[in-house]
């Protein structure tokens, strides 16, 4: 779904049915500890509650917003009809944001313009990579043998 630029997959898709039968709304599901990290320093800045506040204030980032949001619905649907979940999108959307993490796969998922909140949420966390050792720590798989 997106790597990070050491090549690490940093987003994966998910069913929204656990192998259990367990509904699962979370369809883009972040896998970096190291963005996580960053990503819940955000959290814990207050940044939610002032991005929910401007989604109450400003119509244009609302409308967005929902658009996110259904697309979303759409892109899960289409994976398979969980009516446990229906309606139910992820990250808070489309009335408020409850988890950046949620909104950044989201952007990472799908590319720049279809969340603005994930994007928004992409620019502060700025290069979020340099300066990890995610590159030194990746070691190339063997080929396998035939």
């Amino acid at each position: 779904m997106s790597r990070c630029p050491s090549g690490h997959p940093n987003v994966v898709k998910t069913e929204p049915r656990l192998d259990d039968g367990t509904p699962f709304p979370t369809m883009f599901y972040l896998t970096c500890p190291r963005l996580a990290g960053e990503i819940g320093t955000l959290e814990a800045s207050g940044l939610m509650r002032e991005m929910t506040q401007r989604i109450a204030d400003d119509p244009e980032l609302a409308a967005h917003y929902t658009r996110a949001h259904e697309a979303y619905l759409a892109e899960r649907e289409a994976l398979g009809h969980v009516p446990e979940i229906a309606g139910i999108s992820a990250g808070g959307m489309p009335t408020r944001v409850k988890c950046l993490h949620v909104l950044v796969a989201h952007s990472l998922a799908k590319g720049p313009g279809v969340n603005p909140l994930g994007d928004e949420t992409i620019e502060l966390l700025g290069a979020w990579w340099e300066g990890t050792p995610c590159a030194a720590d990746w070691v190339e798989p063997e080929p396998a043998d035939d």
